[in-house]
């Protein structure tokens, strides 16, 4: 990175900035309070809050947002008439998964070869300590030129949007003259990347009940409806032959124009087993960044340890629908319910329920922003130029911010390239990434403020 007085302030904070994420990596902030304490997430929320005030942050509170979560907001004035920016990230993470497959504990922060290690490393705690680092290079560099909001959302991951709601609610709260939304992450390490379409997303349970009970494969299989054997089929009926995703009534023929994503290095990235083929038609980039995509996430049937020799009389599964951009996520909903219920097999009775939602994000890069941000990263990152990419996930609060504040220009970047294995076991962030994308941020926001 080339020298500048931020680019050296945040590098003299980079040891404090891996003790501050080891604090907040610790706390198991899962906001399924059925699988983790409340506390957990309750201590990471104060631990944020903290944070702010010891910045000089005002207005410091732990909003208690619809769906029973906290986000926590702060407020720090620039001069007068200085333009808004918010920052936002979420302290919520990802379930650990396994925890035998971790190399390391998941909720200890660790360094190894170069990268460090934890469950919100990138996804997204580490977003919260960008911004701590951008502002902190700009206050011992002439000061913030700008009326910093930020934002920490506590559900994120959940997708049970009690900040969209909240916001809502509360529209004067979050309004701003630009939006950095830092849960997003580079094409790959070392190159600068702004995300500008994100998909949406809708969680359905469905669940098939064929019998009273269940019963003995021997005396009745064959001829009594096999619940499990009925689900299969309804959720093999969502992919085509080739695997492409197949919703009735949802198109899946997008292109995405920006940045290409080179076929053999996705199959690196997703370490993709060798002799297994993608699935999907078109190129990489418009299988996951452009079209709808399913998955299962989920199946309740029995396991193969234990398993008896009986009929299954009930059985039920959460299937995940990305959404494109341009289609509304709430029609997508309706869409995949439908399906379900139709290709149900053997007149089954099936109930479905959506349990989240998400809409669908693209961003306008001609806004002047954009250029401020073009700017920064070209210094940041030794004169790479800003790239645009897709993200195949979700970040539902993004288009709530849109529809709330037209005239706001958003920008999302973030620390979660491949190599982070965000929502997969061994998650990390190159505290290299972190660095350069804080010196970014900050000479963004001095940027903006010039312009």
């Amino acid at each position: 990175m080339s020298s500048n007085p931020v680019a050296e302030t945040v590098a003299s904070l980079m040891p404090r900035a891996k003790a501050e994420l080891t604090e907040l990596v610790a706390f198991k902030s899962v906001a399924d309070f059925d699988q983790f304490p409340r506390s957990e997430s309750e201590g990471a929320a104060n631990w944020v809050a903290e944070a702010l005030r010891s910045e000089g942050f005002q207005d410091v509170a732990l909003l208690d947002t619809p769906d029973g979560t906290q986000s926590v907001y702060g407020f720090l004035p620039g001069p007068e008439g200085a333009k808004t920016v918010l920052l936002y990230a979420h302290y919520d993470v990802q379930p650990p998964l396994d925890e035998t497959a971790w190399v390391t504990p998941p909720f200890e922060l660790t360094e190894r070869e170069g990268r460090w290690y934890g469950r919100g490393a990138a996804d997204c705690k580490g977003g919260v300590i960008m911004h701590l680092l951008a502002l902190r290079a700009l206050k011992a560099n002439g000061g913030v030129p700008v009326n910093v909001k930020v934002i920490a959302e506590g559900s994120e991951e959940q997708g049970t949007g009690g900040l969209e709601r909240y916001a809502e609610d509360h529209p004067e709260l979050l309004a701003a003259d630009t939006i950095i939304i830092g849960d997003a992450g580079n094409f790959r390490v070392g190159v600068p990347t702004v995300t500008t379409a994100l998909r949406g997303m809708t969680l359905v349970r469905v669940r098939i009940d064929t019998l009273g009970g269940n019963l003995h494969s021997g005396q009745f299989g064959g001829a009594a409806p096999d619940a499990l054997a009925a689900l299969i089929r309804v959720l093999d009926s969502l992919r085509a032959e080739d695997g492409s995703t197949t919703v009735d009534g949802l198109t899946g023929e997008a292109r995405w124009d920006g940045l290409q994503y080179e076929e053999g290095q996705f199959r690196e990235d997703a370490k993709v087993l060798e002799g297994v083929e993608l699935i999907g038609s078109g190129t990489v980039a418009d299988r996951i960044w452009a079209r709808p995509a399913v998955t299962v996430l989920g199946i309740d049937c029995p396991p193969v340890v234990g398993a008896t020799p009986s009929v299954q009389a009930g059985a039920r599964a959460l299937v995940s629908l990305r959404v494109p951009p341009g289609v509304d996520a709430a029609e997508a909903t309706k869409l995949l319910q439908a399906h379900l219920e139709a290709h149900t097999p053997w007149g089954a009775r099936v109930s479905t329920e959506q349990i989240g939602q998400g809409q669908a994000f693209r961003a306008d890069t001609s806004s002047p922003a954009y250029a401020a941000m073009a700017e920064a990263m070209r210094v940041a990152y030794d004169g790479a130029e800003m790239q645009y990419a897709g993200q195949g996930g979700s970040i539902p609060l993004c288009n709530t911010l849109a529809s709330l504040y037209p005239s706001a220009e958003i920008l999302l970047i973030g620390l979660s390239e491949p190599e982070a294995q965000i929502h997969a076991v061994n998650e990390s962030v190159s505290p290299e990434e972190l660095e350069r994308l804080s010196v970014a941020e900050a000479l963004f926001l001095r940027n903006y403020a010039a312009g």
